[in-house]
């Protein structure tokens, strides 16, 4: 890994003599992104974007929690200090954490942390249990799951202050495909206090 640093650092001096400069001189990220550990799901590599572009929190199977201070701590710097345009969750097909979720196994300290993924099936319980095919199932609980930690996202008293303060932010829920590279707009997207309520349906926010 350090043999891989100089090897960067040969690589980005090579292509801008400034590259580090132009960095060590501050960050504004237009975007927060809010995705799962999962090693395979780096944001900028899967976006195509430079350091510096995307702001980053992650946890297992990117949850928006209330209480996580955390998370919350990264959202209030992001939205308050940054100011940055978009917020997107993004979860992954295959996610571990909401594939042990769907289980009655006990994993030790995570299955506090998965009694949060297990609330996203019990509202969604009418629909998932029609699935037969258990990847298919893990699949649409993956999408859930975004779904619910938008609707999350756009409650926090963070978001919400930005919004009534006319601060122009949107949120996004995206599921990415491991399998593909693909990755898929939930078409959750809200941008203001008036669309909060229709966070399951789609409306036509700032492109990110």
């Amino acid at each position: 890994m350090l043999e891989g640093n100089k090897e960067f650092i040969a690589k980005s001096l090579e292509n801008d003599p400034d590259y580090f400069t132009k960095l060590a001189n501050g960050q504004k990220p237009p975007i927060l992104w809010i995705g799962c550990a999962d090693s395979r799901v780096p944001a900028n590599q899967i976006t195509n974007t430079n350091p510096g572009e995307i702001f980053v929190h992650r946890n297992i199977a990117n949850m928006v929690i209330h209480s996580d201070m955390n998370m919350l701590s990264v959202l209030d710097y992001a939205v308050n200090v940054l100011e940055v345009k978009h917020v997107i969750v993004t979860g992954h097909y295959g996610c571990g954490g909401v594939i042990a979720a769907m289980t009655n196994k006990q994993f030790g300290l995570i299955d506090n942390w998965l009694r949060h993924i297990k609330d996203v099936y019990r509202l969604h319980a009418s629909k998932l249990d029609l699935i037969k095919d258990e990847k298919e199932r893990q699949d649409k609980l993956v999408e859930y799951n975004v779904v619910e930690n938008v609707y999350n996202l756009c409650k926090t008293s963070i978001v919400q202050n930005a919004w009534q303060k006319g601060q122009p932010l949107a949120v996004h829920g995206w599921v990415y495909s491991i399998e593909t590279g693909i990755i898929k707009d939930m078409n959750v997207s809200t941008y203001d206090n008036a669309n909060m309520g229709n966070v399951f349906k789609f409306n036509s926010p700032p492109t990110p």
